[in-house]
């Protein structure tokens, strides 16, 4: 919840797909659903508030438009998906925070990042599903495995197509010392903190000067 809804989804690590088995499927959509009911939207000044706005007006329209295409491709919206309204609301972009089911790998928002507070729940028929579909998209940054089976936790880090990847952490967790960056269209370059940092900052230039 925290990886999802957090600066209202504009983490580059945020959570924006949750894969679950078939088994806990329901179970799970039960207590997400219940929790993103929970989230007090508002200004992020108000200690009472959870989540802020979005970005901007551009961002908003990119978001809600993104919630538009997943109902027209046949998802199921759960609970949010427009705009906040009312005085508190009207100087601001807020968008009501927003969960999907029976989204399926084809959609656009199991397939496209949406850097909004848009969280859409997959369903696999079992732990390989579970990978497959995870890594079945061109991006690769961070990744994150719930699970109290340890051989499946080792199994999902050694198969898992992200720069970083945890076990019973949320995706946007990070240290500064170690290593951020991601692989397929998420990686550019040497990762941009830990030890490669300073190579990732700098720019060489080699000269060669002869003197008479």
């Amino acid at each position: 919840m925290a990886a999802a809804f957090a600066c209202a989804g504009q983490w580059c690590t945020s959570t924006s797909r949750v894969i679950v088995v078939r088994k806990a499927a329901e179970s799970l959509k039960q207590r997400v659903l219940a929790e993103t009911q929970k989230v007090l939207v508002g200004d992020g000044r108000d200690p009472a508030s959870v989540m802020g706005p979005v970005c901007g007006t551009d961002q908003l329209q990119s978001v809600l438009s993104a919630v538009e295409k997943g109902k027209t491709e046949g998802a199921r919206l759960l609970f949010g998906g427009v705009r906040k309204a009312g005085p508190a609301y009207e100087r601001g972009c807020f968008i009501e925070p927003t969960l999907f089911d029976a989204v399926t790998p084809d959609m656009e928002l199991a397939r496209e990042e949406i850097f909004g507070p848009v969280l859409s729940i997959l369903t696999a028929d079992d732990f390989a599903d579970a990978i497959a579909l995870a890594n079945d998209v061109r991006f690769g940054l961070a990744s994150s495995i719930y699970t109290t089976d340890l051989e499946k936790a080792f199994s999902f880090l050694e198969q898992t197509e992200a720069g970083l990847t945890h076990v019973n952490m949320m995706t946007a967790y990070k240290e500064p010392q170690l290593s951020f960056g991601g692989v397929k269209a998420s990686g550019y370059g040497l990762p941009e903190a830990g030890g490669t940092g300073l190579e990732f900052f700098t720019n060489h230039k080699v000269a060669y000067i002869r003197y008479r």
